[in-house]
This record gives C-alpha cells, sequence and structure tokens, in this order.
C-alpha cells in the first residue's frame, strides 16, 4: 500500500504530494489524516497522510513509512479534503492550512516524547527511567522499537510544548479488600484516628462510588494527601494515575436550569424551516436577520435540539471570545454536558483537551470562535454563525481563510443546513439573499414585544461638555445620572482603547512615534508606558520632548482609560467596569466582568466594540456611544457599512427586558447617512443607499476583490516588486479587470516592513486563479531578496 503524504515543510517546492510505502507492522494503523514521521532527504520530518492508493506511478523504491505519531488519526478524511479545496482559493500552502486546523499544542513547534504507559515498561531498558525524544530519534532500530511498545500499549505519546501543555493526570484510589474485609479494619481502629475512620466509613457506604480522585476525597471528606499516602502503605486502597479533562466550563455548572421558551409566530416560521431543511439532510444557506431583541439565539437552540434529537451534531460559531460566555452559558444549560467551547481565551491544554473530546466523539455541540469551524466534528446536522456581519470571521494572516466559506462548504458536505444569523447582515449576504441564494428568514419584532430603544444624537459641535477633557458632554452626563438614580446600568462605548492617541510637541510639533511603525504611540496609564498597538512596542512615558527638550508636551487624543478616569471625577461613587483588551489579557477576565455587571455589583460598562454584541442585561436601560466617528473616516470601502453595524448592534443592549431603553450617540457627523440610518435602526434603507455607493464605486457585492501586498525592509525593494506584479498582470488580464495601485499601505510600515499593495477587482476572470498562484510560487523566490508577497481573497480590509 502507498501513502499520499503532505510533509511539514512550508515552501513552493514541498507543496505537493509525496509518495511513501506502507510497511506491513505499520498498515492497520496509517489511515486518511494520520501524522506520521517520513524520511526526507538527510532528515525526518512530520507528514499528513491524504490518500492511501495500492500503486504508484513513481518507477523507483519509495522510502517507507517510519512511525505513527497519534493513536487516532488526528484529522478526518473530510478536513483533508477541505485542506485541498481551500489551498486552490487562499493562496496558503497545503500544510500550513492543515497545521491551522490542530490546537496550537500539535502544531509544529512541539516535542514528541515517547513514554512509558505503565509500571513493566519504566523497567525496559530502551527507557533508561526517562522519556525518550522521537524529534532526536534517528536510528532505525530505535524507531523501529518504539514503534513495537506503542503497538503494545507499553510507550504512548505525548506532545511538550514551551509552556508544557499535555494531558492532564489524577491519582484515582481504587478499593483492594471487600466489604467484610473494610468492617474488620474499621472496628480494629483506634477512637482517635478520626481521620482513617472516616475514610473507612466512606469506602463501607459508598463502595460504589470507587474508584474516586484524590480532589473529592480530600474536598468531600475533609482528607489530607498524607491520610491517603498512609492507606496505600497499609493496602486499604490502590493509586493509579488517570487521564483527566480540563474544564473550560468551570463555573457554568452551577446555572439555573432554562425556563421552557415559547417562540412567537415569527421564531417558529424561522424554525419550521431550517427544521426541515435538518429533516430532509438539505444543505441549504438561512440568512435570519432579525433586529436585536428579536430571539435569534432562541431558534439556533431549538434548531440545534433538533439537530440532537436525530442524533446529529451540530456547530456554532460566534465572532468575539466577549461573547462566548453568554452565548456558552444558554448552549451548556440547555444541552450540559454534550457541549464543547473553543476559543483564544483557553488555556492551550484546554483546547488540547476539548479539541480531543471532540474529536473522539464524546461531543455533540461545539461553540467557538473563528477557528472551531476546523473541529474535527463528524455527522453534522446544523453550522450556525451568529452575527455573521462581522469582520472577525475572516483570517487576516496566513492561511487567509474565512470560516463562512468553510462553513458553507462543510454544510455542503454533510448535507446540512447552515444558519448566518444577524441583525445587520453584511451587504454581501443580503445581496445573495435577494437573489435567492441564500434562503431570507425575517425577525421583525422583538421577542418580549418590547419597542426598540430611543435613539438621539448629540452634535459634538454645538455641545456643552461635562469636565476639561471633551469627551462626555452634559447632556450624556445627565442622562446617567439620571439612571443611576433610578438603580439601573448604563454601558457606554468607545472604540478606542488607552489614555491619549499621541504626544504632540507644543514647542516644535514633534509627535513620539513608534520606531518599527509608521504610527503614533498611545499612552496608557495602567502600565505607565507609551505603546504601539501594532507591534507591540512600549517606552516610558517622555517628561520632556525627545526632539528639542522642551517641557511643553501634551497627550491628547483619547481612549477607554481617560474617558475611565472623567467618570470617576464626574460621577463620584459610581461603580464602573472597563473592558478592553488591556483589562481582558488574563485567562476567565471576560466572563468575571460580565458577571460581575450581570450581578449589578457595578453601575457602567464602559468597553470597546467588544461590549457591542450579543450581551444580554435587562437592567441596561441606557447606552451611551462616546465618538459614532471613530472607524467613519478609514480609507476602507466598507467604512459605512461597520460604522453603521456598530451603531446599531450597542444600541440594541438597551431596553431588553421590561424597562424602556434609551440611546444616546455623540457624533461630530449627524448628517451622515450610516449615523442617520442607525438612529432608526433602519437596516433596509441603508442597505438600498450602501448597495448604490458600492455600485457606483465599482466594490463588493458588484465585483469580487484580491489583495496583493508586498513587504521589504526598503521601500524601493517594495515598490519595485509591487509594480513587477501590476505589470505581469495586466499582461495576462482582460480589460474588464480593474487593477488600483501599487500605493503604500494606509499604515505604510509596520514593525520595520514597508508594505505597497495591489487591489484586483473582477466579475469574471478565469485566468485571475492561475495568475495568483504563480506570483504565490514567485514569492518563494522573492524571499531570498528579502520580499514577502501576501495574497487575500476577498479582504475584509483594504487598507
Amino acid at each position: 500500500m502507498i501513502a499520499q503524504v503532505i510533509v511539514d515543510v512550508a515552501a513552493k517546492q514541498t507543496d505537493r504530494i509525496f509518495e511513501y510505502h506502507i510497511p506491513a507492522e505499520l498498515e492497520k494503523d496509517v489511515k486518511i489524516g494520520s501524522r506520521m514521521i517520513v524520511p526526507f532527504g538527510r532528515r525526518k520530518v512530520q507528514g499528513f497522510v491524504v490518500g492511501i492508493e495500492e500503486k504508484s506511478q513513481f518507477k523507483g523504491k519509495l522510502k517507507d513509512l517510519l512511525v505513527t505519531v497519534d493513536e487516532m488519526p488526528p484529522l478526518t478524511p473530510e478536513l483533508i479534503k477541505l485542506s485541498e479545496n481551500l489551498a486552490q482559493n487562499i493562496f496558503s500552502y497545503r500544510i500550513t492550512i492543515l497545521q491551522a486546523m490542530l490546537p496550537w499544542v500539535m502544531r509544529a513547534g512541539y516535542r514528541k516524547l515517547l513514554v512509558p504507559a505503565n509500571e513493566k515498561a519504566k523497567q525496559i531498558p530502551f527507557f533508561q527511567g526517562n522519556p525518550v525524544d522521537l524529534s532526536k530519534m534517528t536510528d532505525l532500530k530505535q524507531i523501529k522499537k518504539a514503534h513495537q511498545l506503542l503497538k503494545s500499549d507499553d510507550a504512548k505519546i505525548e506532545y511538550v510544548v514551551e509552556n508544557r501543555a499535555k494531558e492532564k493526570k489524577e491519582n484515582q484510589y481504587e478499593l483492594t479488600l471487600d466489604s467484610a474485609e473494610y468492617t474488620k479494619i474499621y472496628n480494629t481502629l483506634r477512637q482517635n484516628a478520626v481521620k482513617q475512620k472516616q475514610l473507612i466509613m466512606d469506602i463501607i457506604e459508598n463502595k460504589d462510588d470507587y474508584p474516586k480522585s484524590q480532589s473529592s476525597l480530600i474536598k468531600g471528606l475533609g482528607l489530607s494527601t498524607a491520610s491517603l499516602n498512609s492507606a496505600v502503605e497499609k493496602g486499604w486502597l490502590k493509586r493509579k494515575a488517570v487521564e483527566v479533562y480540563r474544564n473550560p466550563l468551570a463555573g457554568f455548572e452551577d446555572e439555573e436550569k432554562p425556563v421552557p421558551v415559547t417562540l412567537n409566530d415569527e421564531q417558529q416560521t424561522a424554525l419550521n424551516q431550517i427544521n426541515k431543511a435538518i429533516d430532509q439532510h438539505k444543505a441549504e444557506t438561512f440568512l435570519l436577520e432579525g433586529i436585536t431583541g428579536s430571539g435569534k439565539t432562541e431558534v439556533y437552540l431549538h434548531a440545534i435540539g433538533q439537530a440532537l434529537a436525530q442524533g446529529r451534531n451540530a456547530l456554532m460559531l460566534v465572532p468575539e471570545i466577549s461573547l462566548t460566555p453568554q452565548m456558552v452559558k444558554q448552549v451548556k444549560a440547555r444541552f450540559g454536558d454534550k457541549v464543547a467551547v473553543l476559543h483564544s481565551a483557553l488555556s492551550e491544554g484546554e483546547k488540547y483537551d476539548e479539541w480531543r473530546r471532540i474529536r473522539r466523539g464524546e461531543i455533540q455541540v461545539v461553540v467557538g470562535a473563528r477557528s472551531a469551524v476546523f473541529v474535527p466534528l463528524d455527522n453534522i446536522g446544523l453550522i450556525v454563525i451568529d452575527e455573521e456581519h462581522e469582520s472577525s470571521y475572516k483570517q487576516e494572516t496566513n492561511p487567509r481563510y474565512n470560516a463562512k466559506n468553510v462553513a458553507i462548504w462543510r454544510s455542503k458536505y454533510h448535507h446540512c443546513p447552515l444558519v448566518l444569523g444577524s441583525a445587520t447582515p453584511s451587504l454581501g449576504s443580503r445581496a445573495r439573499a435577494q437573489k435567492d441564494i441564500y434562503h431570507l428568514l425575517r425577525l421583525t419584532k422583538r421577542a418580549n414585544h418590547k419597542k426598540l430603544p430611543k435613539v438621539n444624537l448629540i452634535d459634538l459641535k454645538h455641545v456643552q461638555f461635562a469636565g476639561g477633557q471633551f469627551d462626555l458632554s452634559v447632556e450624556l452626563v445627565d442622562a446617567i445620572k439620571k439612571r443611576l438614580e433610578k438603580k439601573e446600568q448604563v454601558i457606554l462605548m468607545l472604540n478606542r482603547r488607552g489614555f491619549a492617541n499621541f504626544m504632540l510637541c507644543r514647542e516644535c510639533g514633534f509627535v513620539l512615534k513608534c520606531p518599527n511603525c509608521d504610527v503614533s504611540l498611545n499612552l496608557h496609564k495602567d502600565t505607565n508606558s507609551m505603546q504601539c498597538h501594532y507591534c507591540g512596542h512600549t517606552e516610558p512615558i517622555p517628561t520632556h520632548c525627545p526632539n528639542c527638550q522642551s517641557s511643553k508636551i501634551r497627550f491628547l487624543g483619547t481612549g477607554t482609560q481617560k474617558v475611565q478616569e472623567e467618570l470617576d471625577e464626574l460621577l463620584p461613587g459610581a461603580r464602573i467596569l472597563r473592558m478592553d483588551v488591556d483589562t481582558t489579557r488574563r485567562k476567565g477576565s471576560y466572563k468575571r466582568i460580565l458577571d460581575s455587571f450581570g450581578n449589578h455589583e457595578a453601575d457602567i460598562l464602559l468597553g470597546t466594540q467588544m461590549i457591542a454584541k450579543g450581551l444580554d442585561f435587562p437592567n441596561v436601560t441606557l447606552v451611551g456611544v462616546i465618538n459614532a466617528d471613530t472607524g467613519l473616516w478609514l480609507s476602507d470601502y466598507n467604512a459605512s457599512e461597520k460604522t453603521f453595524e456598530l451603531l446599531t448592534q450597542v444600541a440594541g443592549r438597551a431596553g431588553r427586558a421590561d424597562k424602556e431603553g434609551e440611546v444616546l450617540i455623540q457624533t461630530y457627523n449627524p448628517e451622515h447617512y450610516a449615523i442617520q440610518l442607525a438612529q432608526t435602526q433602519d437596516y433596509e434603507r441603508f442597505y438600498g443607499y450602501e448597495m448604490h455607493m458600492r455600485h457606483v464605486g465599482n466594490y463588493p457585492p458588484y465585483f469580487y476583490t484580491v489583495l496583493i501586498s508586498v513587504a521589504a525592509k526598503k521601500e524601493q525593494n517594495a515598490a519595485r516588486e509591487a509594480f513587477k506584479i501590476k505589470r505581469y498582470l495586466l499582461q495576462h488580464l482582460n480589460n474588464q479587470v480593474i487593477i488600483l495601485g501599487p500605493s503604500p499601505s494606509a499604515i505604510s510600515r509596520v514593525k520595520n516592513q514597508y508594505y505597497y499593495q495591489i487591489l484586483v477587482k473582477y466579475k469574471k476572470e478565469p485566468n485571475l486563479n492561475k495568475l495568483l498562484h504563480h506570483v504565490q510560487d514567485s514569492a518563494q523566490e522573492a524571499k531570498k531578496y528579502g520580499l514577502s508577497i501576501f495574497i487575500d481573497n476577498e479582504p475584509e480590509r483594504i487598507m
């Protein structure tokens, strides 16, 4: 038998299938999706088996596969097929896509250790009392011995990475005697042997509950480790280390059971259509367009229940980690231990354990952020993408996939419906629904029959400011005070973190910039530093101008830190929680902040866009947007769409229960159509107006786009290569294709690299994919000269 393998070397020359002979002793272990150690030139590398054939066209002698890395193939045949499809469309090497499908702990950069699996194996001379590093093993006799040990279950493989993430072990205690023996022991114990008596009595009364874990014995009986060690020494108990899963859902177990929800007519109609597609195993894409508070989540949960009732599984994607705690709370309450969660706030060990539970078929529902679209979940009956308009579903680094496109592919593979949900669907999705490519389902009223909150605009050009920072108008502060007097809660959004945007010298006009990027440094008071939000560079806050040594320096602009400081001054006694990248770095911080606010331990939740979506707090009656213009004038074709979406979403956080809601939006551009239509929550009018603007400008969804970026340490080198690529494209593309650039990126230098970009806009161009693959291949040669070339198909940002 012949294995077709993609090797773990990301390069043009190796981005193809290599064939290896499968030795007889490995035939039962090698499957599509298996990871193998293979000889490659003079070295040994890891590879993925992507196909198995009986014969090879190769005339010479094929090399043998050496050893299987995993007990179970980490990737399913479906994911192997998916990697092939993506490699054709997102201009990334196939090995990079395959690696992206695995948890980080299993990707390149880890060490593979062969460890003894039992006491007998520890005595084998091969181990010499220590684990063996497989990555350093070169002798073929040793490799074959390692494989024999794996096959006989005397050894197993553990992954050790920089953070030492690996399987978690916990001691369990088994009974060694029968009930009568334990009764005799109890009767012979001294009266003052309280803990020993307690342990033996527990064994007599609850013998069917054993084996028990060390943590349950210590916590439940108040025993010490010394007491348990003594019981083992006396032969009362036998200790055994067993693998246990880390639990990222700790804290969700004690949630109250959900009250059954009766759907309204619109929800039920939408659910009936989705359930019909589930029942018929139909790969149909639904666009669930529902105003904020219309009960889209309940429709999702009922549909997931339908898929599970048929013995199938469900995958649900959410855009932000901040959304995950509340969403997981609802899903976990409904479906219990069948749920796994995957997002970047988990530790590497937690991700690894959740991924293995999914791969082993122990999970029926997966909730996660973008990368969860690659989970090895079989028999999928429903895929849901909540807040489908969010740009975070597009990966901005290699491999540059769009989770929505991957979900559509998986929907077709599993013959199951895909539900895209949003109050403000992306223009592309809405246009497809209009052309009946997607099936449009509408929810036009709030589930609790309450009205949408009233939205008022505050023109910052004509207001009186409270305090001296020019951030908070008197009108907004007065509205906050009224809510606090009523013991109600407030959400305030400013989509800019930090304290000040830049340092300016009033003497010479100097602005302190990042030494690595073409941006100014932001002031962060909590860390007492100036920070770059692109490369992470930090330096101390200056007291004098670095250019002219003048002390006349000012810190201008605003951010969430400055607004929090101003609120503390204007509203003494108000309890304020801040939620941005700076306050949510620690594990579990998202859940702690949201739980605290939900328990009314704070009056005001101040944050960036991460608080704009999905949050449901019944006591929030006022939402304030401190500056609606932060993203409005970005040099991006979809800046107006993103502004409208963000304002509409954050406005929907107010008045979600019995109390009436109000929204105040501060802006310097109250006449802008995106802001005016966000005020009236009129998605349909915005859709019509923005589609006209896109048509005039030849932008998506009327045109497809590809962004080609060239980066180099010397600006002229980046420009030269960009012009060379443009000339190549012009020679081979028809004159209907629009090519813009090359031009410097909006931020021309990031991490000491200058960026030039070319934007290709087209409606139909059969040669383009082939030409771009040629450009991708040429990137390998360009690397020798310090050039990097990136191709982004359908980019979310063109900057």
